[in-house]
């Protein structure tokens, strides 16, 4: 493993590279901001509202995908504030918490119609389990489901404009620039959907799976988007995204953080809506040798909040983040037992990572 010289992420984390001076792309990205024209994509965004505002026909404007978090509470409050009628539409989870579900309440509360969508928990519970088993990844289903319903909504109501919140291509990296514009279209979801490249059609027969099962995760192709009039855009394209000044943003309008502290990472208002979320970033620490917290540190580093010391000593002192309540709780949901999914874990370990002589941290407790 390599790590970057400014932040704290490896070169083994997806579509992430490190150049000939040990700079990662998602630091390179960041540091061309003063370069961009916010002005002008500020502009860009007032006259994509107009476009949108002129095509709907007298129904909505715009559709939102939202969870109820601080990004999703910013995404509906901005398009509020240019004017433009959301539908919001949720996927959703299903071990949604309590600051979960405050948050979201607070996000309708703001003025906006909402679809809340409920997969089967059978389909939910069987997905998640071959994802898990097959792939070390039990949010593949997620990520489908996450960005195929609200595209299969705009299609179906014909709504010219999805509203969604940052670009992951741009603040987590892209090794070779691609997917880094406004458009969230299906070569960007194959790449960065969180998907494990695959698609619906490929967990047909999994655990019993039907096709007639998997319709909440198939995403509307390209040309069903073009044909519908819909166009499906990063709102962070056109206004810089980060972290604190989005929290601001959406706190101004009731969001709260978690009360009880992060639940997973190192942010008490970021992937608090669902208990069993961390289980997803936790894998991370099997395949790629890194954890939540690094993503949310890297973040801080490059936005100036904090020293790539400063954050060396914070993962240090967390130490082991292992989410053993969640564990428990995504044992019990999948039918499979705590100890049968950490076992399973173990299984995606990948032997050129744990080579741990290169770790982060020299002198980092492995007990």
């Amino acid at each position: 493993m390599r790590w970057c010289s400014r932040c704290v992420l490896p070169d083994t984390r997806p579509n992430l590279a490190l150049d000939a001076e040990g700079v990662c792309t998602a630091c390179r990205a960041h540091e061309a901001r003063p370069d961009v024209d916010w002005d002008a994509r500020a502009a860009d965004w007032g006259r994509l509202v107009e476009w949108a505002r002129g095509g709907a026909d007298g129904g909505y404007d715009c559709l939102v995908p939202v969870s109820g978090g601080k990004d999703s509470t910013w995404q509906v409050a901005t398009c509020l504030d240019s004017g433009l009628r959301p539908l919001c539409v949720t996927w959703r989870p299903p071990g949604r918490t309590g600051i979960g579900e405050r948050n979201l309440r607070n996000l309708i509360s703001l003025g906006v119609d909402h679809i809340d969508y409920s997969v089967s928990p059978r389909v939910e519970a069987a997905f998640a389990r071959a994802a898990f088993l097959r792939r070390g990844d039990p949010a593949i289903p997620m990520h489908m489901a996450l960005f195929a319903i609200p595209l299969t909504i705009a299609v179906r109501f014909r709504i010219p404009l999805v509203v969604w919140g940052e670009n992951s291509a741009v603040e987590y990296g892209s090794s070779d620039g691609v997917g880094v514009g406004q458009a969230l279209d299906a070569a960007w979801l194959a790449r960065f959907g969180v998907t494990g490249g695959t698609t619906w059609r490929d967990w047909v027969g999994a655990e019993g799976l039907t096709e007639r099962d998997l319709i909440a995760h198939r995403a509307p192709s390209d040309a069903e988007l073009e044909a519908a009039g819909c166009r499906a855009v990063f709102l962070g394209h056109f206004f810089p995204w980060d972290p604190e000044t989005v929290l601001a943003a959406a706190t101004a309008r009731g969001f709260r953080p978690d009360p009880d502290g992060p639940r997973t990472g190192a942010y008490d208002y970021a992937d608090i809506d669902d208990d069993m979320i961390s289980v997803h970033h936790w894998l991370k620490w099997h395949k790629f040798g890194f954890t939540r917290t690094f993503d949310n540190l890297s973040l801080e580093i490059r936005n100036g909040r904090m020293t790539r010391e400063e954050a060396v000593a914070a993962i240090r002192a967390r130490g082991d983040e292992t989410p053993h309540a969640d564990l428990e709780r995504f044992g019990a949901f999948t039918g499979l037992g705590r100890v049968a999914v950490e076992e399973a874990a173990d299984g995606f370990r990948d032997r050129r990572v744990w080579v741990i002589d290169d770790f982060l941290i020299p002198d980092w407790s492995w007990s």
